[in-house]
């Protein structure tokens, strides 16, 4: 056994959990992998291996042998950990349910599920079409709810089994998708979205031992390189902290995938470089009860009322 491998059996926090991550091949998606390889975890690591925005690219994961979701594995066994490649796409039934089976047949069980994979087609709304809308809609929130929609339907065959699972969800969410992004309003949509997801599964699936969390990252990935070229370039010197490097979020995520964060769920957490943010969502700010019907000047009158009161929102990402 290498030396990384002796030091990740030693901390082992998640040894012997199977966990899966979406979209594993590059970025987070394979950092999260190596980490979870790291503290004892067998990972399914899945990755279509398409490019940035979604369209086929050269070298794709197809199933077979190349690609990025075989190098993560390969990269994992050379530490001396445990993994398989899944090239399923996750937006579809089909690929949803063979991922979690594909944990099933590999290791008999499943414990975490991380759902990572998207891809950007950023336009400002009028230039924006509807394929490049559908897309990452489909990409980024069916591609959360289906793996989570068979995972869960599995955690609940084993809890009415007399098996309550300790089982775990880890999805992502954006900046974007807390307070909005110019140029990505299906992104930001979408990642909106799998916040209300997040807390209607944590809701659901909480009576059969599941727990459903939320990250909202920021790192250097091939989606936020380029259009946040200057705030997520590496440092030049040596020795200098990468607070953009992907490997910051992953110690987060992988605590939130073992049983170490019990009782933790529903909740939205924002990681960057060395900071951990709880993120609170939507809570009732000043209000004004007429106990009657509001004529439209006494109603915009009292909006601007408590909006003087009120706290003011967030920047939008890019506005001017």
């Amino acid at each position: 056994m290498s030396s990384s491998a002796a030091s990740a059996a030693e901390s082992g926090l998640c040894a012997g959990r199977v966990v899966i991550v979406t979209g594993a091949g590059r970025g987070l998606g394979r950092a999260h992998a190596r980490a979870y390889a790291a503290e004892g975890a067998r990972v399914v690591v899945n990755d279509l291996g398409v490019a940035a925005d979604g369209s086929a690219a050269a070298g794709g994961d197809t199933g077979g042998v190349g690609g990025p979701a075989h190098e993560v594995v390969e990269e994992i066994r050379a530490s001396g950990g445990e993994a398989v490649a899944h090239g399923g796409d996750i937006a579809t039934s089909e690929g949803a349910a063979s991922l979690v089976q594909a944990a099933l047949d590999t290791y008999g069980r499943l414990d975490t599920l991380v759902n990572n994979a998207g891809f950007l087609r950023d336009r400002m709304l009028v230039n924006l079409d509807e394929d490049a809308w559908d897309a990452v809609l489909r990409v980024h929130l069916k591609g959360h709810f289906l793996p989570l929609k068979h995972a869960g339907a599995h955690w609940r065959a084993e809890a009415k089994a007399g098996r309550t699972p300790h089982a775990c969800v880890v999805n992502t969410s954006s900046g974007a998708g807390l307070l909005g992004s110019v140029g990505q309003g299906n992104y930001s949509a979408a990642k909106a979205g799998i916040l209300g997801l997040t807390l209607v599964a944590a809701a659901e699936l909480g009576a059969y031992g599941v727990r459903v969390n939320a990250i909202a990252p920021a790192a250097r990935t091939r989606m936020t390189e380029h259009t946040f070229a200057d705030t997520m370039a590496a440092p030049e010197e040596d020795g200098v902290f990468d607070a953009m490097a992907p490997e910051n979020v992953s110690p987060l995520v992988v605590w939130l995938g073992s049983t170490a964060s019990a009782g933790v769920t529903g909740r939205v957490f924002e990681a960057e470089a060395g900071r951990i943010t709880v993120m609170e969502g939507w809570r009732p700010g000043p209000t004004a009860d007429k106990g009657a019907r509001w004529t439209p000047a006494q109603a915009g009158e009292t909006a601007l009322r408590l909006l003087a009161d009120a706290e003011v929102p967030g920047t939008v990402y890019g506005a001017r």
